[in-house]
């Protein structure tokens, strides 16, 4: 009883780090398709209301909270304009706690194709703050982001970004 135990334990433990280990046979069994088909899925949502996002620029806030997503209705996506909510903010920064703000998605966890049939998808949910111009809060902006910006009008944000991808 112990034995068969511990094999299921290895055997959810293994899908959970997506099948690293070959098994004997190679065949997956279907729970452990099951279960890292229900993680992939809880990381690859849309961008909607009380989605927290990390910010990428020096506006001084740290992390933002998402109120409405302005365009579509299941919510945002790469390039989409969103509404947040600073959570947590730098001292003396230019945004302070509690503040609504716009901000551009340039990371988002859910995956996007692209017109060449590759697929772009990040680890992390990431926005860059913006003023009702549409001009960034910021003047710098951290990690990488993709070029699918160009076709939101977003070229601002691509010429201070560090790494296009």
């Amino acid at each position: 009883m112990a034995s068969s135990s511990t094999s299921k334990l290895f055997h959810v433990g293994r899908s959970l780090l997506g099948g690293l280990h070959k098994r004997a046979h190679g065949l997956p069994t279907s729970y452990e398709l099951t279960c890292s088909d229900l993680f992939s899925q809880q990381l690859r949502t849309f961008i909607q209301m009380r989605t927290n996002l990390k910010v990428v620029d020096n506006s001084g806030a740290k992390k933002v909270m998402c109120i409405q997503a302005l365009k579509g209705k299941k919510g945002a996506r790469l390039g989409d304009t969103i509404v947040a909510s600073v959570k947590e903010a730098q001292p003396g920064g230019k945004v302070k706690k509690g503040q609504v703000v716009y901000g551009v998605v340039v990371r988002a966890a859910m995956q996007r194709g692209r017109c060449d049939g590759s697929e772009v998808k990040f680890d992390d949910n990431a926005v860059v703050l913006i003023n009702k111009q549409g001009e960034p809060i910021g003047t710098r902006v951290f990690g990488p982001v993709p070029h699918e910006l160009r076709k939101k009008k977003h070229v601002k944000i691509l010429s201070l970004a560090e790494h296009i991808a």
